[in-house]
């Protein structure tokens, strides 16, 4: 036994066991897991840029570049070579998968042990793509580690779900004050609200959490840190493979679902609905919000496959 595992928790020796069973899993992945899943508010506050000691770093950063040009031209060309080589992405090792709510709520409840790989027909890429539900049942809900790095967060707080061991026990133990165990039901109603205030289901995959599913996050576009990068040109979030489609005939053009659109693929104008297919993530926020049900959710291929997890179970 490593005498490092005596220092730490149940949940954290838990996690450190399964990680030694993984091919190739550093102990530089193991460590960076650790810190991700135990201090989840200073490694988003960092990944986001709110926390201080990252607006600090940026500063800093700021000035060695004007200090020595260089370094801003050799970053591009290496993001230039990388893209040309096709290798490993930051979102390969750190995404999303929108879920309409049903799909969310069937997760939550599946209540039995899962073990397999999406294809990347339904997660596209490369790496993070295990679907491992160890004692589903167990789930916490802890505060949003997003919205508690911004300045005038979106509320509730408590909308986070960890799904699963030893994700959902780490995360309680060691952050017992902004987490608590919640039933299946429980989150299912958290899935409920957070839909009806417009906010988005992402099931997120992490190389360093075991390179697997490990939470739902019910987003919102001013506080999402996956969603801000999105914005910025780093696809960490993948579509639920569904498109918002209008009855042109039903619509009225009153604009209330674009109010709710996470993704600004909706616009209101001339009295009728326009849909920007490219932007839109088939996050079904804004279906339950027309007045005359003139919105709906329709498959489209060309944007990946849902994440169904039965159907993933019955072709494992």
């Amino acid at each position: 036994m490593n005498p490092l595992h005596l220092l730490l928790k149940p949940s954290a020796k838990r996690f450190f066991e399964e990680a030694d069973k993984i091919p190739g899993f550093t102990n530089g992945n193991k460590l960076h897991g650790y810190i991700y899943l135990r201090w989840p508010y200073f490694y988003i506050g960092m990944a986001t840029g709110e926390h201080p000691l990252a607006r600090g770093l940026a500063r800093f950063s700021r000035l060695l570049d004007r200090a020595f040009p260089s370094r801003v031209e050799k970053r591009r060309k290496a993001r230039r070579a990388q893209k040309a080589s096709g290798g490993l992405r930051f979102a390969d090792t750190y995404h999303g998968k929108v879920l309409p709510t049903e799909e969310a709520t069937k997760l939550v409840k599946i209540g039995r042990e899962v073990k397999l790989t999406a294809p990347e027909s339904v997660v596209p890429y490369q790496l993070a793509r295990d679907i491992v539900l160890k004692n589903p049942d167990h789930i916490v809900v802890f505060d949003c580690p997003c919205r508690a790095s911004r300045k005038t967060p979106c509320s509730p707080m408590d909308v986070c779900l960890v799904m699963g061991e030893p994700f959902a026990s780490l995360v309680l133990e060691h952050n017992g004050k902004r987490a608590r165990r919640i039933s299946v039901d429980e989150a299912a109603d958290i899935l409920k609200a957070e839909h009806a205030r417009g906010h988005v289901h992402h099931a997120f995959f992490k190389d360093v959490a075991l390179g697997r599913f490990y939470a739902i996050c019910n987003c919102c576009g001013c506080c999402c840190g996956a969603m801000q990068a999105q914005r910025n040109g780093v696809e960490m979030l993948a579509s639920s493979g569904y498109v918002a489609q209008v009855d042109a005939e039903a619509c009225v053009g009153c604009g209330n679902c674009v109010k709710y659109c996470q993704f600004g693929a909706l616009k209101a104008r001339d009295r009728s609905l326009q849909i920007k297919s490219a932007r839109c993530m088939g996050c079904g926020a804004c279906v339950s919000k027309c007045p005359k049900q003139a919105l709906t959710l329709k498959a489209d291929p060309s944007r990946g496959m849902p994440l169904l997890v039965e159907e993933l179970s019955k072709h494992a």
